[in-house]
């Protein structure tokens, strides 16, 4: 069991939530949560008796807070997808690479530290048409990820091989997460789903494979409380198609040719409403599926919200408020129905939709 537990990032969503789970936990001495700026006001009494160090993990003095607190388990949270969130594009990696090469050389030369858990994600296999169905932890991208987020997740995975190799004895947990959605989490996937028209690639309808945010929360607290090393794919059962998702959040769907998408993508991106990467435009070209069957064998957790069900909650707990209402519907029904009754016939109308005497059909053609 845990004694003395660090978390990075805690001043996010995820991080926040963790260490007041954690917090929970008699059994944890200390909860300590570190981040360069301070949680907001309304999640301090979430993170309960968590105690809060300003530090920046690209900064080596993050070993003085490993070594004076004598901790035992680091939780590296704070690998971000948002360069928004993080000041911009060069932060964000400095933050992501550098910070998680600062906090790994930490923990390499700690006496104390005994586990090590790190949030990473399933866009380290990439999105291309060479894809296959499924993808294991054991397969590796069919094309590389050349930026953004992606990219850094894979540069933060090959330094925990490393690390790993240069310190055996220590527990790793590699937690490749899902696209996150729920009643509170805010992602560029939360968003993109928030617009009135929401821009789509033309001719595709990729697989979206989701996670509700307690599922991820409780797979990083069992990751923290106990030894379950090993590298695993953390998403619910099933998937939805892209035009499923739009449907019914009750949003219009805008198609847009494919050599439009990058314009558009760095449009939404420059309006401040989406922070949507190149990256994850590619996704909502092709799509991810990963299998979470070594989730739920070795690790031993099976997610409790399925991707229909947690796609569901984010759409009820927010509430998304459509913008096909049930007003427009009825409206479209009804010039339905009166196009259905009135049918076109030479310059003529009928009353009724004429039906066909199967004798009269050609026989050819």
């Amino acid at each position: 069991m845990s004694r003395v537990v660090l978390v990075t990032g805690v001043s996010r969503h995820l991080a926040c939530r963790l260490a007041g789970r954690l917090s929970a936990d008699p059994a944890i001495d200390r909860i300590i949560g570190v981040d360069t700026v301070p949680p907001a006001r309304a999640d301090l009494d979430l993170l309960g008796r968590t105690e809060f160090v300003r530090a920046d993990i690209r900064n080596p003095l993050i070993s003085k807070v490993i070594s004076g607190a004598e901790v035992d388990t680091v939780v590296h949270a704070s690998v971000t997808a948002t360069p928004h969130g993080a000041g911009g594009r060069t932060p964000m990696k400095e933050l992501n690479v550098i910070g998680t090469m600062q906090l790994l050389a930490a923990c390499q030369n700690s006496a104390t530290v005994q586990r090590l858990v790190v949030k990473s994600s399933t866009a380290v296999y990439g999105t291309s048409p060479r894809d296959p169905a499924i993808f294991t932890e054991d397969m590796a991208a069919k094309a590389l990820p050349r930026s953004g987020y992606a990219k850094d997740a894979i540069e933060v995975e090959g330094y925990l091989r490393g690390f790993t190799r240069r310190r055996p004895d220590v527990n790793v947990t590699l937690l490749r997460f899902a696209n996150f959605v729920g009643p509170f989490i805010d992602t560029p996937l939360t968003r993109y789903f928030q617009l009135p028209v929401v821009p789509t690639v033309f001719g595709f309808d990729p697989r979206l494979q989701l996670l509700h945010e307690t599922d991820g929360i409780e797979v990083l607290r069992l990751a923290s409380t106990s030894d379950r090393p090993g590298t695993f794919n953390v998403a619910a059962d099933g998937v939805l198609l892209l035009s499923q998702a739009i449907r019914r959040a009750r949003r219009i769907a805008v198609p847009v040719p494919a050599p439009a998408v990058s314009f558009v993508g760095r449009t939404v991106r420059r309006s401040g409403i989406v922070d949507f990467s190149p990256e994850q435009m590619q996704f909502l070209n092709f799509g991810r599926v990963v299998s979470n069957d070594r989730l739920k064998e070795a690790f031993g957790y099976t997610p409790q919200y399925s991707t229909e069900a947690a796609f569901e909650s984010f759409l009820t707990g927010r509430p998304v408020s459509p913008v096909v209402t049930e007003t427009v519907l009825d409206a479209g029904e009804a010039v339905l129905a009166r196009l259905l009754r009135t049918t076109p016939t030479r310059g003529r109308t009928s009353a009724s939709v004429t039906s066909i005497d199967p004798s009269r059909r050609l026989r050819h053609g």
